[in-house]
């Protein structure tokens, strides 16, 4: 009988897929130590986008030259896993997706001054974990019916920030936060609540962010929830950014 992680993994090779079941570990070929693990696992709501957005990570991997260890499996992390690893990517979790044993080790691994990127929905995890929350900066509380809306940057030098215009009007699903994040990280992005409808958190509504934390790096984006951000250059380019800052790549002022 053939095992199903090697069905899983044929399929994977063959169709660029980030997993064909849930606990699903694929690496890229040829990396016996990824350079990034990306876990997507949910224990809520489960985003549609999450196969463009994998897909998308691997790229944007693949242009700074690192390999990428696509996961669903708390397993996966353990501090002999994780030694190495430039950057954890939270992408599109939600739940409470780590056991303590998983908890611990990603603990150690930031005090270890390494780096962090949570992609939206990685605010709507972890909600009952005290820790992870101040790592991330801010917890998911609600959002509206999805809809453009304008961010406005606040960092014009920062590698997630650099490239966007100062105001970027787009269309996405805008989470509101249980508070406001500023004074305890660095605010990339801001959206004005005056220009759609359904925000709840009024002038201070920071949607990017990153800060320094207990050693390591933390970062993240609010944006991604649909398939479509997953092409948008603009977008691919903030996440890329965040990306190379979270993993040591370029560095960035995210003093606050």
């Amino acid at each position: 009988m053939q095992c199903l992680w090697c069905v899983c993994a044929a399929l994977t090779a063959a169709l660029g897929a980030a997993g064909c079941a849930s606990g699903t570990v694929t690496a890229d070929a040829g990396a016996s130590q990824a350079d990034l693990v990306v876990y997507t696992r949910t224990l809520g709501f489960r985003h549609e986008s999450i196969p463009a957005a994998l897909a998308a990570v691997r790229d944007l991997a693949s242009r700074e030259g690192l390999s990428v260890l696509a996961t669903e499996d708390p397993s996966a992390f353990t501090p002999d896993r994780l030694r190495g690893v430039k950057a954890v990517v939270f992408l599109h979790t939600t739940g409470e997706v780590l056991d303590k044993a998983g908890q611990d080790a990603l603990q150690a691994y930031i005090r270890g001054g390494r780096g962090f990127l949570g992609v939206h929905s990685a605010a709507d995890t972890g909600h009952n974990w005290p820790w992870y929350l101040q790592l991330l900066g801010a917890e998911f509380v609600s959002h509206p019916a999805i809809q453009a809306a304008a961010l406005v940057r606040q960092d014009t030098a920062h590698p997630a920030t650099t490239s966007l215009p100062d105001r970027w009007t787009r269309t996405d699903e805008w989470y509101n936060f249980r508070a406001s994040p500023r004074g305890r990280v660095h605010v990339l992005l801001s959206i004005d609540e005056t220009s759609y409808q359904g925000g709840a958190m009024g002038a201070d509504h920071p949607m990017a962010w990153c800060h320094e934390f207990e050693g390591g790096r933390s970062a993240y984006t609010e944006l991604g929830h649909t398939t479509e951000s997953w092409s948008e250059p603009l977008f691919l380019a903030h996440v890329r950014g965040a990306l190379r800052w979270a993993a040591g790549i370029q560095p960035g002022d995210c003093s606050h």
